[in-house]
């Protein structure tokens, strides 16, 4: 029952996505390195790349994931 909790509070998942999601940080987020090789083409990426975009991209579909139910349950209740 407190996975739910986790997984469904927003303040745990922007941690997440600021820690994890984004580092390393320098020079650039390596998520978004990762998401250029892949829009480029994703030429020579390896298991070892495409297990890190889902590493570091899985705390960013989390939050997608909040914002949904957010705003689904909003419309709802209205």
């Amino acid at each position: 029952m407190i996975k739910m909790k986790i997984l469904n509070d927003y303040k745990v998942i922007i941690l997440i996505c600021l820690t994890l999601g984004l580092a390393p940080y320098s020079p650039e987020p390596h998520i978004w390195g990762k998401l250029k090789w892949i829009v480029g083409g994703a030429t020579g990426m390896k298991f070892s790349d495409w297990f890190d975009v889902i590493l570091h991209g899985s705390p960013f579909i989390l939050l997608i994931r909040i914002i949904f139910i957010k705003l689904f349950s909003f419309t709802k209740n209205n």
